[in-house]
């Protein structure tokens, strides 16, 4: 079965193989075993990279193999970008960290691919995407979250969340936010998502962001 695959983290596995730990439309949030990984073929594996794979099944493991790889899109807007390079690593390890093995949430992947491929396209104004994502995410996994929910979370930033819920994305990405801001806001609505996932989030990756974003 040929299926697309957003790479959220990978693992090694050996010599010169790789646990790849997915999401997808077919398998929802689902690792594969990837063999004979070659230095040529680890851009493959980058953070929120969107890959098409041979899947095969095997009835005496859960570890299913992937092969015959290729890149489903290029995302040179990201790749280009260090600021969005940035970004791919929070947003993946988020989702890595929130959505369990196993899991099947419905739409999220396409929601995933759909904003992949929007930060891919931006090409200015970009430094806001991943609040907007973080309070995106809480919707699509069924959290639907008021402005009224978050007060105990964001505490004094309760104004600027009402902006972000309510405006439109292009609009909320203009939302005018120094980087110390923004960064405390990203950590409010990660404690809101810890809180329901009932899991510790302990996303690493939002340290980079604070310091390109400081």
């Amino acid at each position: 079965m040929t299926t697309e695959l957003i790479v959220l983290h990978t693992t090694k596995f050996g010599e010169n193989s790789l646990v790849v730990h997915t999401l997808s439309r077919d398998y929802g949030r689902r690792s594969f075993l990837i063999r004979r990984v070659s230095k040529k073929t680890m851009p493959l594996f980058l953070p929120l990279n969107i890959i098409e794979a041979e899947i095969t099944e095997s009835p005496r493991s859960n570890l299913y193999s992937a092969g015959n790889l290729t890149s489903a899109c290029s995302l040179l807007g990201i790749r280009n970008n260090m600021l969005k390079n940035s970004m791919t690593m929070f947003i993946s390890e988020v989702l890595y960290r929130t959505i369990k093995e196993g899991a099947a949430e419905y739409g999220l992947y396409d929601w995933c691919r759909k904003n992949i491929l929007m930060l891919d396209a931006i090409e200015s104004d970009f430094s806001n995407f991943h609040i907007r994502f973080l309070l995106e995410l809480a919707v699509t996994l069924g959290f639907s979250p008021q402005t009224r929910d978050l007060v105990p979370f964001v505490g004094n930033h309760f104004q600027t969340i009402e902006q972000f819920m309510s405006l439109s994305f292009a609009e909320s990405m203009l939302i005018p936010l120094n980087g110390q801001t923004r960064n405390e806001i990203a950590e409010e609505i990660l404690r809101y998502i810890e809180y329901h996932t009932e899991s510790s989030v302990n996303v690493n990756s939002l340290k980079v962001l604070r310091e390109l974003f400081a």
